[in-house]
């Protein structure tokens, strides 16, 4: 199984989106997908705030920022 982590925070439309397209293109069996509020790590608030929504491979840390759509996000996974 996959592991996908999508950079968001709380209050974030764009976020929101995301999380939209993300359920209705990624197969349950296949990615587990988390949702990483980037305001409780300094880091990743540094890296993502101008950013976000964006999503990571955990293995390979290769990134898809947003704007996607089903389609985007079915060539991002099918290349891990």
């Amino acid at each position: 199984m996959r592991q996908l982590l999508l950079m968001s925070s709380v209050g974030c439309h764009l976020c929101d989106m995301a999380v939209e397209v993300l359920i209705g293109s990624l197969d349950p069996h296949q990615h587990q997908l988390d949702e990483v509020d980037i305001a409780y790590d300094d880091q990743l608030m540094e890296r993502y705030a101008l950013l976000i929504p964006v999503l990571v491979d955990e293995v390979s840390g290769a990134e898809l920022r947003w704007p996607f759509d089903p389609e985007t996000v079915g060539r991002f996974v099918a290349e891990l």
